[in-house]
């Protein structure tokens, strides 16, 4: 097996696939074009999110036999295309579930909290107890959208904080266990306080989290996103957060990533509902870390390695 690595991930990968006999090439720096002349030599491919892998790729991959995607979600890969051509895909969200489960948890408790606002004042001598009193989160209903391995790691360490219920939502049945009890969605927004998104980025989760969807929520309510940026419409979300519908939002993701993010601070030209979002004091956010720790980067290692080798070793 001769392998292709182009994005760094811990040196594990590297030497227990040499353990198993295979040789290990690494290209961190050439384009997706320059990629492309060569993966016909190759076997395998590891990768994160450098380029994205379609059809026009795949097509030049004529021996590919696996691709490894070192993080939670395949949405980088044409899969339909990969898997009509018989290559073996793997993710690994078992490798970073427990980092975002821990990461949902402390933006949770920072807003409730009002965490950061209160840091940032104490630093510049104001001393507001009343204006940074808190709420628990005792007593509450925490709903899930999304029930695979981020939605269960969250529900996981909620056990022990007397929240009133955990419930999630999911397109496939049975996926309840003894941390939440799975629902309709109707029952979600009838009964939720803090709701939780945990779903890949599909077609049909583009855009779910909108001005309708949120209005038919019964409470208002706190919005986490540790899932992908897309999935909320960032508009809709300011408009929310203005009326009170949504009392404060905890997010990771958004839909302004990678070059685009930072090109927009350059040009000065932040988005009406963006720049509403970075002024908000009952507003988190985080550079898409929340399955980005120094135990998770060795975890989503293994877990690929153990993948590939059960398959074809």
């Amino acid at each position: 097996m001769k392998i292709l690595h182009v994005d760094r991930n811990h040196p594990l990968i590297i030497q227990q696939f040499a353990e198993l006999g295979f040789q290990n090439n690494e290209d961190y720096t050439s384009s997706k074009q320059e990629i492309e002349k060569k993966i016909h030599e190759y076997d395998g491919l590891i990768i994160r999110s450098r380029f994205s892998i379609d059809s026009d790729f795949l097509n030049k991959a004529e021996n590919l036999k696996f691709i490894g995607r070192l993080g939670a979600g395949l949405e980088n890969i044409d899969v339909r295309h990969a898997e009509a051509n018989g290559i073996f895909l793997a993710a690994a969200p078992e490798g970073n579930r427990n980092a975002v489960g821990e990461h949902a948890l402390g933006m949770l408790l920072s807003l409730f909290n009002n965490l950061n606002k209160a840091d940032r004042e104490v630093r510049s001598g104001r001393w507001d107890r009343e204006g940074n009193r808190g709420v628990e989160l005792e007593g509450k209903t925490v709903g899930i959208i999304g029930y695979g391995n981020m939605g269960k790691a969250f529900a996981k360490k909620l056990r022990g904080f007397d929240v009133d219920q955990v419930i999630c939502y999911d397109i496939k049945g049975g996926v309840e266990d003894e941390n939440a009890r799975q629902v309709g969605i109707m029952e979600l927004q009838s009964r939720t306080d803090v709701l939780s998104l945990h779903v890949p980025q599909t077609d049909s989760t583009i855009g779910m989290i909108d001005t309708e969807f949120i209005g038919k929520f019964q409470n208002p309510l706190w919005l986490l996103n540790t899932a992908r940026g897309k999935c909320v419409v960032t508009a809709d979300l300011a408009a929310a957060l203005k009326s009170g519908k949504i009392l404060g939002a905890g997010l990771d993701v958004l839909e302004y990533e990678k070059s685009s993010f930072e090109h927009m601070f350059a040009d000065g030209k932040l988005p009406e509902a963006f720049d509403y979002l970075i002024n908000a004091e009952n507003v988190i956010l985080s550079p898409h870390v929340a399955g980005w720790t120094v135990e998770s980067l060795e975890k989503l290692a293994q877990t690929i390695v153990n993948k590939i080798k059960a398959e074809f070793c």
